[in-house]
């Protein structure tokens, strides 16, 4: 997708499912976002981007690490989920939102710190995007992101992707190299990339998490034909509401697997990206 194409996807088709289904989200997404703060270590009177920043709540997280000294800008290209992030920022004065593309926007002041949790792999030029960013960064100031690493060690994706072949048939096959969840699966790939882009000192640590539903088997796979692969194969096959119940219920079989008594955890193979520009 082009980057007009990816903001009106994110927007219009996306963006409603996700201001949805915004506390499922940010629940089962929580262990990544603690990666990136704690790998981002923001400090008291830092200021900070958060990239692809969604309907917010990185963006809060961060502002309370950095206090009222600091600020933090949380950017996305999708006017639907800044709404809702919008909603969720009227107390605080050390956060704003920007509704800009972070491939081409020229930012007016440098920034401390960059952090991104699965913002950044939807650029339609990762090298300029990142060459862009690293414009806008201070010297001495830290980028780090998260994203999916490789797809086969990521059930959350693949195993409804299998659930849902196997009620409707295969999917047409993908290029996971282009802008999309997986775009940044291959580590040496980004890397190499990142340092095209002129970042230094670039690394990443792969990290395995457990996901954590805020819901049960049933419900978790209801969110999944909203949001992923599941609702992906169904949109494409244009099926019935009785073929979609069938692809909901080879859903929550496949994914039962991962049930705990502590509830659904679902394991995760994740890339912490990270550069520091020369002081």
């Amino acid at each position: 997708m082009s980057n007009a194409e990816q903001e009106e996807f994110w927007t219009d088709a996306a963006g409603p499912k996700w201001v949805t289904q915004q506390t499922q989200m940010d629940t089962l997404l929580a262990p990544v976002l603690d990666l990136v703060l704690d790998q981002a270590a923001l400090r008291p009177g830092d200021q900070v981007l958060d990239i692809g920043c969604g309907t917010g709540v990185s963006v809060v997280a961060a502002a309370r690490a950095v206090g009222g000294q600091g600020h933090v800008t949380g950017l996305d290209i999708s006017e639907t989920m800044l709404d809702l992030a919008a909603a969720r920022l009227p107390d605080m004065t050390n956060a704003a939102l920007l509704k800009a593309d972070a491939q081409t926007h020229r930012f007016d002041t440098p920034f401390d710190a960059m952090i991104s949790r699965f913002g950044v792999m939807f650029f339609n030029d990762t090298v300029a995007a990142l060459s862009n960013l690293n414009a806008a960064l201070a010297p001495g100031g830290r980028m780090t992101f998260a994203a999916w690493g490789p797809a086969p060690q990521n059930p959350y994706f693949m195993v409804p992707a299998k659930a849902a072949a196997s009620v409707l048939g295969p999917m047409p096959k993908t290029d996971r190299t282009l802008p999309g969840p997986f775009a940044f699966e291959d580590s040496t790939r980004i890397l190499a990339q990142m340092a095209q882009a002129g970042l230094k000192n670039t690394d990443v640590e792969t990290v395995s998490v457990d996901l954590t539903s805020v819901g049960d088997v049933a419900e978790t796979a209801a969110l999944m034909m909203q949001i992923g692969p599941a609702e992906a194969a169904v949109r494409h096959h244009g099926v019935d509401a009785e073929a979609a119940q069938q692809v909901q219920s080879a859903v929550a079989d496949a994914i039962a697997q991962f049930d705990t008594d502590d509830g659904l955890r679902i394991p995760a193979c994740i890339h912490i990206y990270s550069a520091r520009k020369p002081a």
